[in-house]
């Protein structure tokens, strides 16, 4: 059994709903990531997405966006972000982890290298937002050689024969879109989202986590009453970028500016900043979404 599905049937045995926060690798600089990962397991989290930076994150809104500017700003790719995973692992061996981003860098690497070497890193599933599901068949297969999940995305306006084909290649679990548009956009209808998830479960038994629009306890609590899981991620990763002062967007910076942008600063004590404001957050999610 994968660390995924055991984690999720952990939590549907006692009663819990999982809590996935989101957080982009090297935002808002390379070496705080893998402790904001730690902290994210301490406040609650279940399993961990873990954004792959790329440079069009066109499934983003503009917070998300900027996390990923502000990663790619100090040159963060994909190797950077598997040896994040493996560091990661030294310390946590059960915690899962998945990649969410785009197919470019995998498909630069190539399926069966970067197979390889998300597996001895310590990954264990992989979300790959821009890769439809009829043509994800070759990328699957080599995931399923290798014991990695592939976590497919059902939107609001995912037909029911589509719904259905993806039911039939996902494993892992479902992450249901509970808004149109882009991430960090809109208010939650939380009856729709019901009426959503109990059509996506009539065609696959896997756990069915929800997320877009999640902010707070409050909504977390919302839609936890009809998801298996609450997937948080535009207000984590603009509460990590306002702490260092760095969560407003400037078209007009350079790279160079981007990454300087914490020059001279204290980072230990930034650090301690980040972790307080991470814990803070997913601590109120987790309490929401198992009130």
């Amino acid at each position: 059994m994968s660390r995924i599905a055991a984690c999720l049937d952990a939590c549907q045995a006692n009663g819990r709903k999982a809590v996935i926060p989101y957080i982009v690798a090297g935002d808002p600089w390379r070496e705080i990531t893998v402790p904001a990962m730690h902290t994210l397991v301490t406040a609650g989290a279940d399993i961990i997405e873990l954004g792959v930076p790329f440079s069009d994150p066109m499934a983003e809104g503009p917070v998300i966006q900027l996390g990923h500017e502000r990663a790619l700003a100090h040159n963060i790719g994909m190797n950077d972000v598997l040896a994040m995973v493996a560091e990661f692992r030294q310390q946590d061996a059960n915690t899962p982890v998945v990649l969410m981003g785009y197919a470019n860098p995998i498909e630069v690497m190539g399926y069966e290298a970067f197979a390889q070497a998300a597996t001895v890193a310590g990954v264990d599933g992989v979300l790959t937002v821009d890769m439809p599901p009829e043509e994800a068949s070759d990328m699957n297969a080599v995931f399923r050689e290798h014991k990695l999940d592939s976590i497919f995305l059902i939107a609001p306006t995912t037909t029911e024969a589509r719904t259905k084909a993806i039911c039939g290649m996902a494993t892992g679990y479902i992450y249901y879109v509970s808004l149109k548009g882009v991430t960090g956009a809109g208010h939650i209808d939380t009856d729709e989202v019901k009426s959503k998830v109990n059509g996506i479960k009539q065609f696959t038994s896997l756990p069915v986590c929800v997320g877009f629009g999640i902010k707070d306890g409050d909504s977390a609590a919302a839609i936890g009453e009809c998801a298996d899981g609450v997937v948080v991620g535009s207000v984590l990763v603009n509460g990590m970028g306002d702490c260092v002062g760095m969560a407003s967007r400037d078209d007009n910076a350079s790279d160079d500016a981007k990454a300087d942008a914490l020059a001279g600063k204290d980072k230990v004590a930034l650090a301690e900043v980040v972790n307080a404001r991470v814990l803070a957050l997913v601590s109120e999610i987790a309490a929401g979404a198992n009130r």
